[in-house]
């Protein structure tokens, strides 16, 4: 079974609505005429009965009965003749009289005979009692339009249906061409999202589709341009991150072959130099695969963290105190303005440790000898603030926002002789952001460079 397209659903859906409209319109429209303009002039029949009654009751005092007035051709002609006032008269005319009620109304006597008036009134008509005395004595009829129209009313009712079947016809073929003009151009939008949709999944993340148009499928379109770019750009960054694997794989890997086979083939001898060499090589894998395991965790957020308040005063002087040494070595002023605490935060003290070593360790690494680094702890509007900044060499503005990518290092000073893999401020990242914080890098009054570390403080 052919299932419909949206083209059909959104054309059948436009003319069904417009089919529908058509009928409810008629409908209400037959009721209308039937009912509520029919209960109309009645009422106005019945305006124009109590505009006669005085006349007639006067009329018929003054004659004491029926017969006088039924034999008199003069009170025939002018007793149910509308009277008229003086000076101009308005226009347009009563409805009453439009529709005939002069020549519609009667005069019965009290056995419903007719006395004046249309032969064909009856007790059956609109009647309103004619009281003398305390008495009925007769009654004003009014013989109603639909009756004295039937057969007018017949055709009137039959055009009126020829009309709304045309009127419904006309409608539901201009639907039906709104609605194929409509849903064509849908179609042709959708069709141009589902192919750059196809191209994009086959791997062409360089399509973009034209999102200038105000609309929801406008705004889908700029969506999807959005989706692409991501995309585009998570691939550019898969396609490096395997460059920068395969290149920090292939540097110790070189220097190891070549130490090996220089022993192997009895050039350099075995000696404790040669054996330290390998062993820094080594350390330097190990190093590297340990990062690349960290980040991967992080990256999916597969790492392991054990949430508990924590003192970070606490934790980031366990880690000051374990690296002192290593500054002093380097020829490194540290500085520790940290105000008392505690600053507690719901955090996992490990992943803070290395949050902290890595910071540490790249301001120990990349800041020139005889320098300063400072490290500050303060509590600020419900966040714990952690700055960590050192002396030069410094970093470009327009660098500084991709430290935090991986492999990513700054070739003129931070390169890679310092040893480093170009993972640990990925994995900084990574961990702040698990712990629902923020880490940005700023230029430091110092010369070098600002590490801004922000967490949210648990209440005390």
């Amino acid at each position: 079974m052919i299932k419909p397209g949206i083209t059909s659903k959104l054309f059948l859906a436009i003319l069904a609505a417009c089919a529908v409209v058509v009928v409810v319109y008629g409908v209400t429209a037959q009721v209308f005429l039937h009912s509520t303009f029919a209960d109309y002039l009645r009422e106005q029949d019945v305006a124009r009965i109590a505009e006669l009654m005085p006349r007639v009751e006067a009329a018929y005092v003054e004659a004491g009965s029926w017969g006088p007035i039924r034999e008199s051709a003069t009170d025939r002609f002018t007793l149910l003749k509308p009277q008229r006032v003086p000076g101009p008269q308005p226009y347009p005319r009563p409805v009453s009289d439009q529709t005939g009620a002069m020549f519609r109304i009667a005069l019965l006597d009290r056995d419903y005979s007719v006395v004046l008036g249309n032969p064909d009134a009856g007790r059956d008509d609109v009647l309103q009692p004619i009281v003398v005395g305390g008495a009925t004595v007769g009654w004003m009829a009014m013989v109603p339009f639909k009756k004295v129209l039937a057969s007018a009313e017949s055709r009137f009712y039959s055009a009126q249906l020829r009309a709304w079947w045309l009127i419904g016809i006309a409608s539901v073929l201009v639907a039906a061409l709104i609605g194929w003009l409509l849903s064509r151009t849908l179609l042709q939008r959708l069709r141009g999202l589902a192919g750059a949709t196809h191209r994009l999944a086959a791997g062409d993340y360089a399509t973009r589709i034209d999102g200038d148009v105000p609309d929801e499928l406008g705004q889908l379109a700029r969506d999807f341009n959005q989706l692409a770019q991501v995309l585009e750009h998570n691939e550019r960054a898969r396609r490096g991150f395997m460059a920068d694997i395969s290149h920090e794989l292939r540097t110790p890997l070189a220097v190891l072959r070549a130490e090996l086979e220089a022993l192997q083939d009895g050039i350099r001898p075995m000696a404790p130099a040669l054996l330290s060499a390998l062993h820094q090589q080594v350390g330097q894998l190990g190093q590297l695969v340990d990062d690349l395991h960290d980040l991967s965790l992080t990256d999916v957020g597969a790492l392991a963290y054990r949430r508990e308040p924590v003192d970070l005063v606490v934790v980031l002087g366990a880690v000051l105190n374990g690296m002192r040494g290593r500054f002093s070595a380097a020829g490194l002023a540290l500085r520790t303005p940290i105000e008392p605490g505690p600053f507690l935060v719901n955090g996992d003290e490990f992943r803070l440790q290395q949050l902290f070593a890595n910071l540490l360790e790249n301001a120990l690494r990349y800041t020139d000898a005889g320098g300063d680094v400072v490290v500050s702890c303060t509590r600020r509007d419900g966040m714990v603030q952690v700055v960590i900044e050192d002396s030069a060499p410094g970093v470009e503005a327009g660098k500084r926002a991709r430290l935090f990518e991986r492999f990513y290092r700054v070739e003129a000073s931070r390169n890679r002789a310092s040893g480093g893999s170009g993972l640990g401020l990925a994995i900084c990242r990574n961990i702040v952001e698990a712990h629902e914080g923020e880490i940005d890098a700023e230029a430091s009054p110092l010369g070098g460079l600002r590490i801004v570390l922000v967490l949210p403080a648990l209440v005390q």
